[in-house]
């Protein structure tokens, strides 16, 4: 009988000297067994009822009988060795098996054991749950002609292992009994086998076979996940990309191919090396498509996150709804981090990576909110578009700041920038620790002139005079129209318009609204006809975005295809002029500065109609900016610029022609060191440094450092830290104290944690609290005026000076609580009636709480009817003002609200704060919010869109972006397109963060409690 102690006379001995046996706790793969056989399986035949064979699974606890099936089956063993061969001893089994089936089951099928006991084991264990070793027996056993048993004949040597088996009866096994042919043993098996492995590998040694098996086996499951990545399982041909993300920039940007500089830059051995790099090309030169191809690679390839930042809100948003569409197609996400819009920190995202585009403020409080929650490393690349930002006030601090903490925190990050010329790249490339690349490409030739009477000269730098003489000027003007139009801009304009288009740059935006009135003067009747129906649609929405008010200049512009831009339109007369700018409905846009460096509008011609912004002489990279405007890519052959000169202004124009680049300064030390102050609190606060010596390590990696001897050439960096840890120590915003080893540790207060938490400004944050406090005492809630004033921004306070007359009125129309409410922080009504009266105040009050006051009142105002030109019209503002006080509003509002989560004793402004931010954000109709959530929806459109049917962010998901395009006015499909994946991106989003609390509330708990 074939008993367990037959398996212990066979021994297995291992060479000492070898060491290759592999673990069996390994790293477990998706190829890995679910369940090891850690048991020998041995058939036991008894006498009973049935004469069955049953199956008897013991393991063996005394003696090692053979290696596991993770490891070789010979690798490492010199023999197998027992008291005789191992293929003796295997006959000898084999014998006293047969002998067993003869005396007991004489009739049993004699085919029974047409194959081994351990052969049929194979076939039982799954083939991927062998070793490479073992495969090619396998493979011998698996095809050797045998008969296959059916789940429903139990015709087997071999009980099966999943299913239990009936009696058999003797009866029944005598029915159709196929005829009986010769058993092949295991032995004559195994030895054919290894014949035939013996032959097949005669040249090969078994190592470099097994070796070749494993590196097959794990190509394979490369593959296997390169096509889990990719749809279309090509992850390399676009730049290390799937050709699928080249098929959707031609779908999406319709762009056909890379221009050379590009494929170039894309290829540098300092992005295949992940290196930091700086790239810097004129305006329109291609350089955003670089640095969106880097960021999928990103996305795709590193399954890292990534971070753009970009300097405005309008292009946060141009930028999500461009890119929503990608994100859809490739099953990433894409969030907007602009005014008050942005969760900190972010949702944590398992199975998706994000892509955060964000404004440079909301940038750096994301950094924050990574580095405190140790999430920094998930960055994987941060790109910053307009790099030159870094040398602008305020908002450069700001900047250098987020790269300062980036550098410092995580090595891993690769870091982008990109920029216009500059020229001092070498001082960024030091403190980004990165190389340059620059190009002068453009796709489209400019050509710049400038004007002086009725000359054009062409710009030649090389020229001792700077200009080449180039043309006269062809006009035919009246002695009135002379005098109205002297610089003859009516003549370059009618040049172009209106089959192609014509930007007009002004100094301030009262001359735009004035040049544009003008023109339209003198145009010729025929360009009424131009695109005429397309013009009245485009009034029609104009006065409806007013709510049945429309500007009057417009009014009698837009009907000869001329418009202003400037921020004094709403930003939804801003929408409405831009789309209609790019559609060719409008040629000409007269414009302030500020349209460079936003949103990219191009144009046939560019006019400067002076060499000023507001009363300053431009600067050479403003000037680069406005022209590099002209030249639209695919459309224009060529570009021309035009700056027009009166005689006192040659000398300086000819120096800024000639002039090279600005150069970039840190903003550190900008405005008395607010910058410098604000990276020291937030350092500490964060915990990046404790003491005043890691703090100056960390200040060695900033911009500051770098140009240290040209930003203050008369104070040591060292002085300056030292002087702004003491003037927070004084602020009360942070404390020292000592450690057992009596060193200084630096640790921040609960005030500084709340001000550097909520990015509030070191100048208002005791102003803030002392409101705060104050409002607990007495705050108003039958009324949203109270919480209004406490978030109404203290930098806006001196933009605007009141209206006596308009001020007493509102005042007076408050109800009795609300008037409480104003004399309680400090206006009373007897102030305010005789400053309407003009009468003298002997009292003295705090003027900056009075205009706050005011401003809270227009904020309310807005609130209570959600109509911006009636509020504009009562209080005598520019509706673009406005506009500009309610954003800014919103975006107070969400400082001050993470300014109180910090602070215990604010617990009661938390939800109150929450729903007004949300109110000031939108304040629109309950209805539209959804729709406004969209980016770049404004309100203008929700209305149209809620109007259409389309109620809801899943009404805009599930939209046909052709039906969309018919049935909204004005919109193209393209515009559709980028609505309705925008608003899939939405919902994708929100789903995700939903699902990601489900798998934390549901996640086995780490440190859960065990015996």
């Amino acid at each position: 009988m074939y008993t367990d102690n037959h398996i212990h006379d066979i021994v297995v001995k291992r060479n000492p000297s070898s060491s290759r046996k592999r673990s069996r706790d390994g790293i477990r793969s998706h190829i890995t067994p679910a369940k090891k056989r850690s048991s020998f399986t041995s058939t036991k035949c008894t006498s009973g009822e049935g004469h069955n064979c049953a199956q008897d699974m013991t393991e063996n606890k005394g003696t090692e009988l053979c290696c596991s099936d993770n490891e070789d089956l010979f690798e490492g063993y010199d023999s197998i060795v027992c008291d005789s061969s191992f293929l003796a001893k295997l006959e000898d089994v084999e014998l006293q098996m047969r002998q067993c089936h003869d005396q007991q089951t004489p009739n049993l099928c004699e085919d029974d054991l047409s194959d081994s006991t351990l052969a049929e084991d194979f076939r039982d264990s799954p083939l991927r749950a062998l070793p490479s070793s073992q495969l090619e027996f396998q493979k011998a056993v698996t095809t050797t002609p045998h008969k296959s048993p059916s789940r429903g004949a139990l015709n087997t040597s071999t009980p099966d292992l999943t299913y239990p088996r009936a009696a058999i009866n003797e009866a029944d096994l005598n029915v159709n009994k196929p005829p009986s042919k010769a058993r092949r043993s295991m032995k004559d098996h195994l030895k054919k086998v290894l014949l035939d492995n013996a032959a097949t590998s005669s040249t090969v040694s078994k190592t470099v076979q097994q070796k070749k098996a494993v590196m097959t086996e794990e190509m394979s499951f490369a593959m296997q996940a390169i096509e889990s990545i990719s749809a279309e399982g090509d992850l390399g041909p676009f730049f290390g990309l799937p050709s699928k993300v080249k098929d959707l920039i031609l779908r999406f940007k319709e762009i056909q191919d890379l221009y050379e500089w590009q494929k170039a830059c894309l290829s540098l051995d300092s992005l295949q090396q992940r290196r930091n790099l700086i790239y810097s090309l004129p305006t329109s030169g291609g350089k955003t498509l670089v640095a969106e191809i880097l960021i999928f690679k990103e996305l795709l390839c590193r399954k890292k996150d990534a971070l753009l930042i970009l300097p405005y809100i309008s292009l946060v948003q141009e930028k999500v709804r461009g890119l929503s569409g990608f994100g859809i197609e490739l099953d990433f996400m894409v969030e907007e981090y602009a005014g008050s819009k942005g969760k900190f920190p972010p949702v944590k995202r398992r199975n998706k990576n994000s892509l955060y585009i964000t404004t440079i403020e909301k940038g750096h409080s994301l950094v924050n909110s990574l580095i405190e929650n140790d999430r920094l490393n998930n960055i994987g690349l941060v790109v910053v578009d307009e790099l030159h930002m870094l040398g602008d006030g305020s908002r450069g601090a700001i900047l250098e700041m987020t790269l300062s903490k980036i550098l410092y925190m995580s090595k891993s990050t690769q870091i982008i920038g990109m920029s216009a010329t500059l020229g001092n790249v070498e001082d960024l490339q030091t403190f980004l620790n990165a190389e340059n690349y620059t190009n002068d490409f453009r796709p489209v030739e400019l050509k710049e002139y400038v004007k002086i009477k009725d000359s054009i000269y062409e710009v030649d730098p090389k020229e001792e005079t700077c200009f080449s003489f180039s043309r006269l000027l062809d006009f035919k003007y009246s002695s009135g129209m002379q005098k109205m139009d002297p610089d003859h801009i009516i003549a370059l304009a009618t040049e172009v318009i209106p089959q192609l288009s014509c930007l007009i740059f002004c100094a301030t935006k009262k001359n735009c609204e004035n040049l544009a009135g003008m023109i339209c003067k003198y145009l010729n009747k025929e360009f009424l006809k131009h695109k005429q129906a397309e013009k009245a649609t485009l009034l029609g929405e104009l006065k409806s975005s007013g709510n049945g008010s429309l500007c009057p200049v417009l009014q009698k512009t837009v009907p000869f295809g001329l418009a202003y831009h400037h921020s004094g339109l709403t930003s939804d007369e801003r929408k409405l002029v831009e789309e209609a700018y790019s559609s060719g409905v409008l040629c000409l846009l007269t414009c302030t500065s500020t349209l460079a460096a936003g949103i990219n509008l191009p144009a046939r011609r560019v006019i400067l109609r002076s060499p000023y912004v507001a009363a300053e002489f431009l600067k050479r990279s403003q000037y680069k900016q406005m022209v590099g405007r002209a030249g639209r890519a695919g459309i224009d052959a060529m570009g021309e610029s035009i700056l027009i000169l009166q005689d006192k202004d040659i000398n300086m124009a000819k120096k800024l022609l000639s002039a090279p680049m600005e150069k970039c300064y840190s903003n550190l030390l900008h405005d008395g060191g607010r910058g410098l102050h604000s990276l020291v609190l937030s350092l500490i606060g964060l915990k990046i440094t404790t003491t005043v010596e890691q703090v100056r390590d960390f200040m060695k990696g900033t911009l500051l450092s770098v140009q240290e001897a040209l930003v203050s050439p008369e104070r040591s960096l060292w002085d300056l830290t030292v002087e702004s840890i003491e003037t927070l120590k004084q602020k009360s915003l942070i404390e020292a104290s000592a450690d057992v080893h009596n060193e200084t540790i630096l640790q921040i207060t609960r005030l500084g944690r709340a001000t550097f938490k909520g990015s509030v400004d070191l100048n208002y944050c005791d102003l803030l609290y002392r409101d705060l406090s104050k409002g607990l005492e007495g705050l108003l809630l039958n009324s949203f005026l109270h919480l209004v004033y406490l978030v109404t921004p203290y930098d806006m306070v001196h933009q605007c000076k009141p209206d006596w007359m308009i001020y007493f009125r509102q005042f007076t129309n408050l109800s009795a609580a609300e008037q409480k409410m104003a004399t309680a922080v400090g206006v009373p009504e007897s102030f305010v009636a005789r400053k309407a009266a003009g009468q003298s105040v002997r009292k003295s009050v705090d003027i900056v709480v009075v205009n706050r006051l005011y401003l809270a009142l227009v904020l309310y105002s807005l609130l209570k009817e959600t109509n911006l030109w009636n509020v504009s019209d009562r209080y005598q503002l520019t509706r673009g003002f406005v506009q500009t006080l309610l954003s800014s509003a919103s975006a107070f509002g969400s400082s001050v609200l993470h300014f109180t989560e910090e602070l215990e004793e604010f617990w009661a402004y938390k939800s109150l704060l929450l729903e007004l931010t949300r109110r000031l954000t939108y304040c629109v109709q309950a209805e539209l919010i959804p729709l406004m959530e969209v980016a770049g929806v404004m309100e203008h459109r929700a209305k149209q869109l809620y109007n259409a049917g389309y109620k809801t962010l899943a009404h805009l998901a599930n939209a046909d972006p052709q039906i969309l395009a018919q049935t909204i006015e004005n919109l193209f499909k393209r515009q559709a397109n980028q609505i309705i994946a925008s608003a899939k991106m939405l919902i994708k989003e929100k789903a995700e963060a939903l699902q990601e609390e489900v798998d934390d509330l549901l996640m086995l708990p780490s440190d859960l409690p065990s015996l």
